[in-house]
């Protein structure tokens, strides 16, 4: 009898995985030589910006370390708008714990929606202070920023937010980031499209056309607080119907930012399974298009490391790249908070908040202590099959 080798699971380059570990899930297939790894490690660690997010526990460098036993890592995707304004403050469209266990071989995606309500500790960032409370999971990164612009307000936003984090899970994040959904446009650019299946039709309240022009005009007016308020009367919005879209860099944007007129009504958790398959979808593109042409290699490079701000823990980029060799972008599962159902509640002061119930709480305790294998095995409909 002959036996036969099983073809070998393309692997990813490891230089690539640093944007897996930090949340951008910009892994490729392909090869390469050692020397050649490693200086594509060292063009992308140049290119990513690194600062203290998480606050002054982690606030070290190490030049080199070992990265051993279960890792959480926060991960945080915001809609920076270049004209706002310091006393607007930011906050996190997207909040993703992505738990990665002992062995390093797999990864859980866990999404926590916007309007989750917490209890938010008291902050102070030297240009405002928040008193502390009751209050959506978003509005921490608010209260941290306010006040503040570039990075300052990037590491108190981030910082009071993983207080939050702390406060509510238990866990202290190893490592953090940033991912700027604006700079994905420059990812698209260098690619040139980005190609994926739209899973329900979604109508943007951002873009659309003027019926007697036929010049891009808004099609609803917004609230400060992002929500909808009104159709805008002679303008038709942009319509991404259900089925395969190749996205221009505008309409990727536009497309992920969409969570108001989504034909399923699932709102904040349709919007993170988009952005999700967004990821992936750039994964595919990159192998397809950027990773294998010389002359888009090192722009594709440095329009990923342009959308990620990232706080290491004190560990370099390079020891937390080669940790997590193993894990490839299907090794990743994602898990749904809520069974991915809405559980609102309309609280005074507040709006419309998401409750957490008690199995999402028991999903975070198992992120603290290394069970959320076991987790997901006895709540298979909370993993998405996406």
């Amino acid at each position: 009898m002959i036996l036969r080798r099983k073809p070998r699971r393309q692997r990813s380059p490891r230089w690539a995985r640093l944007c897996l570990t930090f949340g951008a899930l910009f892994t490729v297939v392909g090869g390469g030589s050692v020397v050649a790894i490693q200086a594509t490690v060292a063009a992308t660690t140049r290119s990513v910006s690194q600062q203290s997010l998480i606050g002054a526990a982690a606030n070290r460098e190490v030049k080199h370390a070992s990265v051993t036993g279960a890792k959480n890592i926060l991960l945080v995707g915001i809609d920076a708008r270049k004209d706002a304004l310091p006393t607007a403050g930011t906050r996190s469209d997207s909040i993703i714990l992505l738990h990665i266990p002992a062995g390093h071989d797999s990864g859980y995606m866990i999404s926590l929606p916007r309007d989750s309500y917490v209890p938010i500790p008291a902050y102070d960032n030297g240009k405002q202070s928040f008193a502390g409370g009751k209050n959506k999971i978003n509005a921490a990164f608010f209260f941290g920023s306010r006040g503040l612009t570039g990075p300052a307000a990037l590491s108190h936003g981030f910082e009071l937010l993983s207080l939050t984090i702390k406060e509510l899970t238990g866990i202290t994040p190893d490592a953090g980031a940033i991912i700027d959904f604006e700079g994905f446009k420059n990812v698209v650019n260098v690619l040139g499209k980005v190609c994926m299946y739209v899973d329900e039709d979604t109508t943007s309240i951002h873009v659309g056309t003027n019926d007697k022009t036929g010049k891009a005009a808004a099609p609803y007016v917004i609230n400060k607080d992002g929500t909808l308020k009104s159709k805008i009367k002679g303008v038709t919005p942009k319509f991404y119907a259900k089925g395969n879209h190749c996205f221009t860099p505008a309409e990727a944007l536009d497309f992920v930012r969409q969570r108001d007129l989504l034909a399923n009504n699932d709102f904040d958790y349709g919007r993170q399974r988009h952005q999700q398959q967004f990821f992936k979808a750039i994964i595919n593109q990159a192998v397809k298009d950027g990773l294998s042409s010389p002359t888009k290699l090192p722009s594709l490079i440095k329009a990923i490391g342009s959308t990620m701000t990232v706080d290491t823990g004190g560990i370099s980029l390079e020891d937390w790249v080669f940790a997590m060799k193993g894990i490839n972008p299907s090794d990743l599962i994602t898990i749904k908070t809520n069974e991915g159902k809405f559980n609102p509640e309309s609280v005074p002061g507040v709006g419309e908040v998401e409750l957490l119930n008690d199995d999402s709480l028991d999903l975070l305790k198992a992120a603290k202590n290394d069970t959320v294998a076991e987790f997901a095995a006895t709540h298979p409909t909370w993993v998405s099959s996406t």
